[in-house]
């Protein structure tokens, strides 16, 4: 069996100094990693019903499509502003540095439809956060959060109580 831990990559003072960035890149690469990273995101929602996946811009569109097509249904981009071409509703939300917006097609999500929400990282959860918001503003019913990593010793997790949550990876410290 693999072990994902062994391709992420630490870049240490990255984007910023103090930050020890996960870098993806290596599991991207890696053709069974990545295969495997997907089964073990998807398998805990197989039969559960989930008719939409909702992955985050950008890397969120990485596993989130494969994740939908590993699920059989579709998939729907949330993005930063001025990317989505059609009618919209936005959503700011604080970071742990400052703010950022989110945007979500107003058709994207059918009322009560079951959304998995999908990205490769969980820290302090306010990306995930506002997608769980923009979804439910729609209608939608959160099914559940998958993440490929979680950085839980930032304790992100505790904002999703109401949710299930599953993380393929967990660094605690």
């Amino acid at each position: 069996m693999l072990d994902l831990r062994a391709y992420i990559r630490d870049i240490p003072d990255f984007p910023k100094k103090g930050i020890l960035f996960k870098d993806i890149t290596p599991l991207l690469a890696s053709p069974s990693a990545l295969a495997l990273a997907v089964e073990t995101l998807c398998n805990p929602f197989r039969g559960t019903g989930v008719q939409a996946v909702v992955g985050a811009e950008s890397r969120g569109f990485i596993f989130g499509t494969a994740i939908a097509q590993a699920l059989s249904c579709g998939f729907v981009p949330v993005r930063k502003p001025g990317k989505l071409p059609y009618q919209k509703i936005s959503l700011t939300y604080d970071l742990e540095y400052g703010q950022d917006a989110l945007e979500i097609h107003k058709d994207a999500i059918k009322p009560g439809a079951r959304v998995l929400l999908v990205d490769d990282l969980l820290a302090t959860g306010g990306t995930m956060k506002a997608c769980c918001e923009l979804v439910e503003t729609l209608g939608g019913h959160v099914t559940g959060i998958a993440v490929l990593i979680e950085l839980a010793f930032l304790n992100g997790r505790q904002r999703f109580e109401k949710y299930h949550l599953h993380s393929a990876i967990q660094y605690a410290s």
